[in-house]
């Protein structure tokens, strides 16, 4: 592992350097690793007036205080005393993310496998023990990773106003009409916030660099400590047959079963991360090529929603769901008909309008084909 004193040719003290060679990404902007629909959200929200007083005034209406105390009485921080080979890993994954101020970590007694980052203002990693006990070395970086990468991205963003939010629902359930409006947005903020997932398990891959190891822990929380009983392409296996559903009835439960959740289904997460890791978008990041967070402040909201529009359009291209390909089909069906209803239009009121104008030249526009016209 590590070394726990001194400094590096950075400044940085050794122990806060990677236990392994690992490229490191100085000045990144969360921008390089988020997922279109995620990323197109927080910018617009970054580029609010006002936008960091009003998240944490509603973070200060929720038990955000009260949780960062529990997790202090009731749980174990960790430190060089503590779970020192976690602390070694949260300080990797803040090296080579660029994370200035390292969160705080904890590891809470739970036999269920878990980890999550919350907190505005002082972001807290909170790691399970059912976790701790699942994973291996290699397996607990890339978890660490995905929650730095949350940190990073202000993802407490979304958990804040979901947790706010679902509040309200209940509060103004007696109203009419009033629960359905609030759980609209709540639906909205399901889907941002699934999308954010996908952006964490990014960040954990490039802070791992080890998709081997990204796509063992998937596995693991899906089926458990049997890794000698799984296999990574069987699993991929099992998000390909996902992908393509049976029937509609079966597209319709996939939709309903999604809704409610806050994480994607697992084999979905996997066959996600291993498309990201061949796309030409990571090996630019690895290359070194990547937005930097300097440049956030002239990201342009525009160009992120139409990238993320753009990355839904593709999605609904390329699926192989029955329910999704109908949509798309009808969609480009009714792009068809708009075209072509619109190229009549313009025959009949183009003929018209050359009409109206021969008429207005003196033309006769009433001749056969073949009369002249006297001179």
């Amino acid at each position: 592992m590590t070394e726990n004193h001194g400094r590096n040719h950075d400044g940085k003290r050794q122990g806060d350097v990677p236990s392994r060679q690992r490229k490191r990404f100085p000045g990144i902007s969360s921008r390089a690793y988020e997922h279109p629909a995620d990323r197109s959200a927080l910018v617009a929200l970054r580029k609010l007036s006002g936008f960091d007083t009003v998240f944490k005034a509603l973070s200060g209406l929720l038990p955000e205080r009260s949780l960062r105390l529990l997790y202090l009485s009731d749980s174990v921080r960790v430190s060089d005393a503590q779970f020192s080979h976690l602390n070694d890993m949260l300080r990797d994954a803040c090296y080579i993310l660029d994370l200035d101020r390292v969160p705080a970590m904890y590891v809470t007694q739970n036999p269920v496998p878990n980890a999550m980052c919350v907190g505005l203002d002082e972001p807290v990693i909170v790691l399970t023990t059912g976790l701790v006990e699942l994973l291996d070395e290699e397996e607990m970086r890339a978890v660490v990773g995905h929650e730095v990468g949350h940190a990073l991205s202000g993802h407490a963003v979304y958990r804040t106003v979901l947790l706010f939010l679902t509040s309200v629902a209940l509060k103004v359930a007696w109203i009419p009409l009033g629960n359905v409006a609030v759980m609209a947005i709540v639906t909205a903020l399901r889907e941002w916030f699934r999308k954010s997932e996908l952006s964490a398990d990014r960040a954990g891959l490039l802070v791992g660099q080890d998709l081997q190891a990204s796509m063992r822990g998937l596995m693991k929380l899906a089926g458990g400590n049997h890794l000698h009983e799984m296999n990574v392409d069987a699993f991929l296996a099992q998000a390909d047959e996902y992908e393509k559903a049976g029937d509609l009835r079966d597209s319709v439960l996939k939709i309903l079963n999604v809704l409610p959740r806050s994480h994607p289904f697992t084999t979905v997460r996997a066959a996600e991360l291993k498309k990201w890791s061949e796309s030409r978008d990571h090996q630019r990041l690895m290359d070194g090529h990547y937005p930097k967070r300097s440049e956030d402040k002239d990201a342009s909201v525009t160009d992120s929603f139409r990238e993320s529009a753009g990355h839904y359009a593709q999605t609904v291209k390329d699926s192989r769901d029955p329910l999704i390909r109908l949509v798309g089909d009808i969609a480009g069906g009714a792009g068809d008909l708009a075209g072509d209803l619109g190229g009549r239009l313009r025959t009949v009121f183009g003929g018209a309008a050359a009409k109206d104008s021969g008429k207005e030249s003196g033309e006769d526009t009433d001749k056969k084909p073949g009369e002249g016209s006297e001179g």
